[in-house]
């Protein structure tokens, strides 16, 4: 049994007291930080939040752009369900997304898997896969145009010379929007590669080791150790791409600008062409509504996805 300790005579009961000195001024200087945020929030406020408002107000009115907008309410919306072209854009979007949801994907995966074994030339590729992403639209599109799509000198004309069946892809209804999507792929699939490949160097060694020493094949340390490991990553850039998908424009606009036929049109360029062709602002807005509800979409699933994977 324990007893406690005797009292010194010069001990005594009062409390002690704490030898923290108290800073005045502190507080109001973290405070003072705030006029730092005060010019991010103004250029956020100014350049995101008011122009959102605006086209939110601008959907439910007829504008020409220059004249005093009329308030008509859903009419823009009505007269977009009764369009079939805006049914065909939203089906292009859909189908430009699974597109991208897929081949992309997997390419940059695989590109990834390999040079993780390549581990002193592997900066170079990826300096070789991030050049079609850094390279703006127009040098790619006028390189692809001048080089594969010619129809007098282009790669495709070529084969056309052979093959008669083979035509001219931008020209088809039928092959365009495939002839595009082709063409954007090929810009975007290297970023891809090379995130996922940062993600993969993330997997930790030590399970990597074990299944090394378990006798693991390269798929099957793939598919139990690295692939789990960079759920997240993949999980970011499924959403990211869904909603590049539904705001996509520049690869679009700048080879067939929504042609043949409407078959490659999507709603930006279908928003494009009543704002700045037929000047129905109204009627663009209300379309830019649908876009951003898609990206919305995508990015509660994925805030829904990451609140699950914690838990």
């Amino acid at each position: 049994m324990s007893h406690p300790l005797p009292r010194s005579k010069h001990s005594t009961d009062a409390p002690v007291q704490n030898i923290t000195h108290h800073r005045p001024g502190r507080a109001r200087t973290t405070g003072g930080y705030g006029w730092f945020v005060l010019p991010a929030l103004l250029l956020s406020s100014g350049v995101v939040v008011i122009p959102a408002l605006l086209t939110f107000v601008a959907a439910f009115t007829d504008w020409d752009g220059v004249s005093r907008p009329d308030w008509i309410g859903l009419d823009n919306f009505r007269e977009l369900f009764s369009d079939v072209i805006f049914w065909q854009a939203i089906t292009n979007n859909v189908r430009w997304t699974i597109l991208f949801l897929t081949v992309p994907m997997a390419l940059g995966l695989i590109a990834a898997s390999i040079l993780m074994n390549r581990s002193r030339s592997a900066a170079v590729f990826q300096l070789i896969l991030l050049t079609p992403y850094v390279m703006s639209p127009i040098a790619n599109v006028s390189m692809w145009r001048f080089i594969i799509f010619d129809p007098i000198s282009g790669i495709v004309s070529l084969i056309h010379r052979n093959v008669p069946a083979i035509t001219d892809p931008l020209g088809s209804p039928s092959a365009a929007f495939y002839a595009v999507a082709a063409v954007d792929m090929w810009h975007f699939w290297g970023y891809l590669a090379v995130i996922f490949l940062a993600a993969m160097r993330q997997t930790p060694y030590e399970q990597l080791e074990a299944a090394h020493l378990e006798g693991a094949n390269g798929w099957q340390i793939f598919w139990h150790v690295t692939l789990p490991s960079i759920l997240p990553t993949i999980a970011l850039m499924v959403a990211m791409v869904t909603i590049f998908s539904f705001l996509t424009f520049d690869y679009v606009y700048l080879l067939t600008s929504g042609g043949p036929a409407h078959s490659t049109e999507m709603l930006s360029t279908l928003a494009y062409g009543a704002a700045f062709r037929t000047f129905e602002f109204g009627k663009a807005a209300a379309i830019a509504l649908f876009m951003s509800l898609f990206g919305l979409l995508a990015s509660f699933v994925y805030v829904w996805m990451s609140r699950e994977s914690l838990q």
